[in-house]
C-alpha cells in the first residue's frame, strides 16, 4: 500500500503512527478502512509502515523501492539462472590452460562453438553482466530484508496486549461468547491450558495475549543473510588466487607450473591396471572391452624458490610433498587439489635438442634445447641468434590456409624462428622447424624454408637428443579459498529455511468485558492447526467449540 496524499495517522486511542501504517501500532485499529464489509485484516508486518511505502519518493527512495520489490528479485534470479545455464553448454575458458579460445571453440564444437565464444558465453561466470546480476540480487536481498525486518521487529517488539474490537473481530479466527462462570477463574484456567501448549502469556487489565514460535518469523531473514554470504563468497572467487579450476595434461617427467601459485606439479610415473577377463562380465569379454581397474599418478609437488618469473633462467624448485593420486583420492596441499580424471599412454614429445649446421661447409655451430612447454624465446648458437616468433604444438592449416594449433598437445609441433647472424639480412630470416620427421615430410619443411635451408639447417643428430614422455596423466587442478564461506552461507540459509518451514508464529488475543469474551487469533501459516489448537484450549475451559465454526476462512495472512 503506497500513500499518495497526506492522511492523518493519529489513532482514536491517541497513538501517533508513522505515515504508511495500516493498523494502529498500539491498539490494532485499522486506520484507512472501516469494518463495513467485515473483511479479514491484512496482517503483514502487523500493518507497520515500510520505507518502500513512502509517499512522493525521491531518487534514492525510487531505487530503494525497485530493489525492495519481491517481484524484481524473482525476475533477477530467473535471469541469473538462465544466464548461468547458458554457461554450462560448453566448457568455460577457465578450465583450460594455454588454449587459444578463439580457435578452440570453433575447432572443437564447430560453428555453434564459435558463436558461443563470440557471444562471450565461454567466460560467463567472469563476465561483467553475470557479476552485475549477482550484485543486484545481493542488493535486492539486503534492501528487501531491511525494508521488512525493521518494521516487523518494531511491530513484534512493542506488541500491546489489549487490542481494539475491530482488530479482534476481523481476524480469520474469531470467537465471541458470554461467560456464565467466574471470569477470573476462567482466565486462569485458559492461561494454564495455553501454557501447556508452550505459549508465552502476557496479561493486562482483563486482556491476555498468548504467543509462541515468534523466532520462526526471522527464518526468511536468516535465510537472506545466508544467501548474502553465499553471494559474497561467489563474488570473492573472482579475486585472483581465490578460485582456480582447470584440466591439464602432465607428461611423465616434466614439472609443470600451476597458474597463479608458486607451485609446480610433476608426473613422476603413471601406472594403470586393467580388469582381467575373469573379473569382467562375460558380455564385456565377448565385446573385447578393456576396462581400467586402477590408474594412479605418482606425483611430486614443488615450490618455486627463485627465478620464478624469469623468462630466461630455469626456475629453482624445492620439493614440498609427494602423493599417489588416484580417482577420488586427490593430492591436497595448501588449498590445492589435484584430481585424477584421465590418462593417455601414447608417447608425447617433451623436448628436442637440435643442432644448427652450415649447409655448405657442414660445420656444427652447436645445439639448443627446445622444450614443448615453457619454450625459451631466444637461443644463441655459435655466431647466430634464434628468436622464437610462433609456436604451434599441434600444427594445422585452417580453411583459409592460415597456420593454427588444433590442440595444446605436442602431436605435431612446429616452431617459427627468426635467425640472425653472418651472411643473413640484418632483420634476419624466418625458419620453420618441425621436430618430428613425419611432420617434416607432411608439411614439406624444405619447401617452406627453401632459401635459408641452402645456408643453414636445424636437425637432431640422433634419437638421444629427443626426450619423450612414456605416458600423460590428465589432472583436474582446483583451488577454492571461498568454498568454506560458500558452505557457511548455505548452512545459515538452510537454518533459516528450517525455521520458517517447520514452525509457525501463533498469537491469541483474549478480551474480557464484564462477562463478554472476545477472542482473535492469527498465524503466519497453518491456519487449520491454529484453529484446532484454539478449539482444544476453549474445550479445556468447558466451552464446547466447533473448530470449523471459529474459522472465518479467507486467503489473507
Amino acid at each position: 500500500m503506497v500513500l499518495t496524499s497526506f492522511q492523518n495517522t493519529k489513532c482514536e486511542c491517541g497513538h501517533q503512527n508513522a505515515v504508511g501504517t495500516v493498523l494502529c501500532e498500539a491498539c490494532g485499529k485499522p486506520l484507512y478502512d472501516d469494518d463495513a464489509n467485515n473483511s479479514i485484516l491484512e496482517m503483514r508486518y502487523d500493518g507497520v509502515a515500510r520505507k518502500s511505502q513512502k509517499a512522493s519518493p525521491g531518487l534514492i527512495d525510487s531505487v530503494w523501492n525497485f530493489f525492495s520489490s519481491v517481484k524484481i528479485a524473482v525476475i533477477l534470479i530467473v535471469i541469473t539462472l538462465v544466464g548461468s545455464s547458458l554457461g554450462t553448454i560448453y566448457p568455460q575458458e577457465s578450465q583450460f590452460v594455454n588454449v587459444d579460445a578463439s580457435q578452440y571453440y570453433k575447432t572443437t564444437y564447430g560453428t555453434l562453438g564459435h558463436i558461443y565464444y563470440l557471444l562471450g558465453l565461454s567466460h560467463t561466470y567472469e563476465s561483467w553482466w553475470f557479476i552485475t546480476l549477482l550484485v543486484m540480487i545481493g542488493s535486492s536481498l539486503v534492501i528487501c530484508s531491511l525494508d521488512r525486518v525493521l518494521p516487523l521487529y518494531r511491530a513484534l517488539h512493542k506488541q500491546k496486549v489489549r487490542k481494539h474490537d475491530q482488530f479482534l473481530k476481523r481476524q480469520r479466527i474469531v470467537y465471541e461468547h458470554e461467560l456464565t462462570v467466574d471470569t477470573k477463574q476462567w482466565l486462569h484456567d485458559t492461561e494454564q491450558a495455553l501454557r501447556k501448549k508452550r505459549y508465552r502469556i502476557t496479561k493486562n487489565d482483563g486482556a491476555l495475549m498468548a504467543e509462541k514460535n515468534r523466532f520462526s518469523r526471522w527464518g526468511p531473514y536468516i535465510n537472506h543473510i545466508g544467501l548474502i554470504i553465499f553471494l559474497l563468497a561467489v563474488l570473492a572467487r573472482s579475486i585472483p588466487g581465490w578460485h582456480m579450476e582447470y584440466y591439464a595434461a602432465f607428461p611423465q617427467g616434466e614439472p609443470r607450473p600451476i597458474p597463479d601459485t608458486p607451485y609446480y606439479l610433476q608426473n613422476d610415473k603413471f601406472t594403470v591396471e586393467y580388469y582381467s577377463d575373469k573379473e569382467m562380465p562375460e558380455q564385456f569379454v565377448k565385446e573385447g572391452r578393456v576396462m581400467p581397474k586402477l590408474f594412479e599418478t605418482k606425483a611430486t609437488l614443488f615450490r618455486c624458490v627463485s627465478n620464478c618469473d624469469d623468462p630466461v633462467l630455469e626456475p629453482k624448485l624445492e620439493q614440498v610433498t609427494k602423493y599417489d593420486i588416484r580417482v577420488n583420492d586427490p593430492l591436497e596441499y595448501d588449498g590445492i587439489l589435484a584430481y585424477q580424471y584421465d590418462f593417455d599412454l601414447t608417447p608425447k614429445l617433451i623436448s628436442v635438442k637440435p643442432m644448427l649446421k652450415d649447409q655448405k661447409t657442414g660445420e656444427n655451430f652447436g645445439s639448443f634445447d627446445v622444450k614443448m612447454s615453457n619454450t625459451d624465446t631466444q637461443y644463441t648458437v655459435g655466431p647466430y641468434t634464434l628468436e622464437l616468433r610462433e609456436k604451434y604444438l599441434d600444427f594445422a592449416l585452417d580453411e583459409k590456409g592460415t597456420p593454427m594449433t588444433k590442440t595444446q598437445e605436442p602431436n605435431a609441433p612446429a616452431f617459427v624462428f627468426v635467425i640472425k647472424g653472418p651472411n643473413l639480412p640484418e632483420s634476419g630470416e624466418p625458419y620453420m622447424y618441425f621436430p618430428l620427421q613425419k611432420d617434416k615430410v607432411r608439411f614439406q619443411e624444405e619447401a617452406i624454408n627453401r632459401d635459408i635451408m641452402k645456408k643453414l639447417r636445424i636437425e637432431v643428430a640422433s634419437m638421444n637428443d629427443v626426450s619423450i614422455s612414456e605416458s600423460t596423466s590428465y589432472l583436474n587442478i582446483r583451488k577454492d579459498t571461498a568454498m568454506p564461506f560458500v558452505w557457511i552461507g548455505a548452512t545459515i540459509s538452510m537454518i533459516g529455511l528450517v525455521m520458517g518451514f517447520y514452525w509457525q508464529h501463533r498469537r491469541i488475543w483474549i478480551r474480557l468485558e464484564d462477562q463478554q469474551l472476545l477472542l482473535g487469533a492469527h498465524t503466519n501459516k497453518n491456519w487449520f492447526g491454529l484453529r484446532n489448537e484454539v478449539a482444544r484450549v476453549l474445550q479445556a475451559t468447558q466451552l464446547e467449540v466447533d473448530a470449523k465454526a471459529i474459522d472465518r476462512g479467507g486467503n489473507k495472512a
